[in-house]
């Protein structure tokens, strides 16, 4: 018998303009390279911990005018040509890196100051870990990754080892957001 040898079948890459239009479809992911992946509503716990810690944050950044907060379907335009779109639980940009009057109606085109991503029921420590290492290749300052399994927040920051904050620890905003804390069991409390 022989073998065929076939062309593999050629994928059109996507655009950040097409997942914008595909958004308002109803389909929800992120674009890795142009690759459309889709993402999944991810359950009450995860919910509320993302709003809880969104809250946190909210309440020490608007009065203070610190800068903007958003959440996973504002998403971050990180590459062109094939584009990258991700979309972070929470990110956080300061006033100096999107002035408020700068906010675009579609994707940000700047990194965040701080990103936070809450670990799914159908994630792995592996893949979340190396998620929040590619937010530090684009130069985010810090990326908190949010574990509800354990109630303990990863710190991670360029050139320091990974902090593992516990229940009776306290999470801080560092040089990112001087002067906020929070008691790690505030994230997780209900």
């Amino acid at each position: 018998m022989a073998t065929i040898l076939t062309k593999p079948p050629t994928t059109k890459l996507l655009t950040a303009t097409d997942l914008l239009r595909l958004a308002g479809e109803g389909v929800r992911g992120e674009l890795i390279r142009g690759v459309l992946h889709e993402t999944m509503i991810m359950g009450q716990r995860h919910g509320k911990i993302v709003m809880k810690l969104g809250f946190l944050l909210n309440s020490f950044i608007i009065p203070r005018k610190l800068g903007t907060l958003t959440g996973a379907d504002a998403g971050v335009w990180l590459e062109r040509d094939p584009d990258t779109v991700r979309g972070p639980d929470i990110a956080y940009f300061s006033a100096a890196t999107m002035p408020p009057a700068a906010i675009p109606d579609g994707y940000a085109e700047v990194v965040p100051d701080l990103v936070v991503e809450v670990v799914s029921p159908n994630d792995t420590r592996r893949e979340v870990a190396a998620k929040a290492r590619m937010w530090l290749r684009y130069d985010v300052r810090l990326v908190w990754v949010v574990l509800p399994q354990t109630r303990s927040v990863d710190v991670y920051r360029p050139g320091h080892a990974v902090e593992t904050l516990t229940d009776q620890d306290t999470l801080d905003g560092l040089d990112v957001l001087p002067g906020f804390t929070c008691p790690v069991s505030a994230v997780f409390d209900m």
